[in-house]
């Protein structure tokens, strides 16, 4: 932002699509776009993609989100084709929130998997994991339905269940035993939900919010914390 800050006429529109919490201050990716570029209107962009199928122009759909719709259903128009549809949202800060939270949630999903916990352990962790992420989205002023659309629900089924994606491979290398620094040190691509894991508690703290599957995963990427004993203590 504050590269383009010198280089960007007044009032363009931008459209963000980095997904995280800024670490010791909470701010979601809007709220830094305002401070640094005030007088630029910012939108969303999220929900169930991996790049390479977009790439590829394989059908996808994803969220738009913006306090302005009618700006966002003119750069909806700009950026679809036959097979990218975005859907206007007006609800950025839901959209932020998941966006950001699954991607802690998969690499949890990954861990039961790789530790070969079962299908009913990670449907458990993504039903529990979507009411934390639902609770933390309402105290920080966005809306529970955002999260049963393609932002939400949509981007956590996709993230939190294929090996495509960085965060659930991950956890499922992490459940099968492998080092947080041997995996890291192998990726080129940054793994989110690593970093977000806490910011996303820390905000749930701000907010008094009891997200007990996240503080886990902070404790298991952040802290060291043993993974069997953090799952003992969920399952208790």
């Amino acid at each position: 932002c504050r590269a383009l800050k010198p280089l960007l006429p007044p009032d363009i529109p931008l459209v963000i699509c980095a997904k995280g919490i800024e670490k010791g201050t909470c701010a979601l990716m809007t709220l830094i776009v305002e401070e640094i570029l005030p007088n630029h209107p910012a939108l969303i962009l999220s929900g169930p993609t991996f790049a390479k199928d977009v790439a590829l122009g394989l059908p996808t759909a994803v969220t738009l989100a913006t306090t302005e719709p009618e700006l966002g259903r003119v750069i909806a128009e700009a950026l679809k084709t036959k097979t990218f549809r975005p859907y206007v949202s007006c609800d950025p800060i839901g959209v932020e929130v998941g966006g950001a939270a699954k991607n802690v949630l998969a690499i949890g999903c990954g861990i039961a998997d790789g530790k070969g916990l079962g299908a009913n352990a990670r449907a458990a962790l993504l039903t529990r994991g979507l009411a934390e992420i639902v609770r933390l989205t309402v105290a920080c002023g966005g809306r529970a339905e955002t999260l049963m659309g393609l932002a939400g629900l949509g981007d956590l089924v996709l993230t939190a269940t294929s090996m495509q994606s960085r965060n659930y491979s991950l956890g499922v290398a992490l459940g099968k035993g492998q080092s947080l620094d041997q995996i890291l040190g192998a990726r080129r691509a940054v793994t989110e939900g690593v970093y977000t894991a806490e910011a996303v508690v820390e905000l749930a703290h701000q907010k008094e919010v009891d997200m007990p599957i996240f503080v886990a995963m902070d404790r298991i990427l952040n802290r060291n914390a043993a993974i069997n004993a953090e799952l003992h203590s969920l399952l208790n």
